[in-house]
């Protein structure tokens, strides 16, 4: 079975759907875990998945890492939850960096009632964060427009 992935060039693994065959290739160290981590995110139940996209967030390589977040938010996608390890390791990370998009993921398509007290606590502060930017935003933008009204009529 090992020979159907090209674990050099990564070609194929977004369709790797064998958990075992994800941790061999974690023990002798290849190169696109992270990557492979997203095909288990596509093609495993979310319980066999969690613990190896869990591993791929914690790469050494940054950018498969990125893949290893990238297949937190393709689960919360696909199964519209996390399991309680996934949740504790967004939250580690925080709504920043290469765990943003994994946590807009999660906020976005895991349903509110379900989510941990600070997901929900995350959902809240990105609506107040973002009502705030409007709030400037309209400000800045009738002042520009006040401005300009003002030098026109000079």
């Amino acid at each position: 079975m090992a020979s159907e992935w090209d674990w050099d060039s990564g070609k194929g693994l977004l369709g790797l759907d064998d958990p075992e065959e994800w941790d061999a290739a974690y023990e002798r160290g290849e190169p696109r875990l992270g990557t492979a981590a997203i095909g288990l995110a596509f093609n495993c139940s979310l319980e066999e998945a969690s613990p190896r996209v869990i591993r791929a967030m914690r790469l050494a390589d940054r950018g498969q890492r990125g893949f290893g977040f990238t297949a937190a938010g393709t689960a919360a996608r696909l199964n519209g939850r996390l399991t309680p390890e996934l949740y504790a390791a967004l939250r580690a990370v925080g709504h920043r960096g290469v765990a943003e998009t994994a946590v807009d993921d999660t906020l976005t398509f895991v349903p509110f009632r379900q989510l941990p007290l600070w997901f929900k606590w995350r959902t809240v502060a990105s609506k107040v964060e973002d009502k705030s930017k409007t709030w400037r935003l309209k400000s800045s933008y009738a002042i520009e427009d006040a401005w300009n009204a003002v030098r026109r009529r000079r």
